[in-house]
């Protein structure tokens, strides 16, 4: 794998988190929408739980603080450089929703096979919340 054979446009099609206690959570629920581009000047990542409800209370700066949280826990996005490794792929965060990303590397474990795309992280490791985060993505059909 390299970088020529990620570019493009990847498609979300499953992110779980499995817990080493046996939990398995689906942090945006099954229904996803979104994608991840590779491309010559850098990544681009947006997962969002399909489906979102739009605000009743006001608009993206006045809603009540409880749908201001839903919006935020229903819709994730990153952008930045990236690196290819043998087995894996390093996002430089520039850009995030999450602040604490900002101008740090997420390492993600890839797998290609065939026209799917499989990242994965170990999270919160050596503690009661340790998991293994795993999102599929299917190449986007031209």
């Amino acid at each position: 794998m390299n970088k020529a054979t990620i570019q493009g446009r990847w498609d979300i099609l499953s992110w779980e988190q499995v817990y080493d206690d046996g939990r398995v959570v689906y942090p945006m629920g099954t229904e996803l929408e979104g994608f991840i581009e590779y491309g010559p000047h850098g990544m681009f990542c947006v997962v969002a739980k399909a489906g979102r409800a739009g605000f009743t209370t006001g608009g993206q700066w006045s809603a009540d603080a409880a749908e201001q949280v839903e919006a935020y826990a229903s819709y994730l996005t990153y952008a930045g450089d990236y690196d290819v490794q043998e087995n894996g792929i390093l996002h430089h965060v520039r850009y995030s929703l999450f602040p604490n990303w900002v101008g740090a590397t997420q390492h993600r474990v890839a797998k290609l096979e065939a026209d799917e795309l499989i990242l994965s992280a170990r999270l919160e490791e050596n503690t009661s919340e340790a998991r293994t985060a795993q999102l599929v993505w299917r190449r986007h059909a031209s």
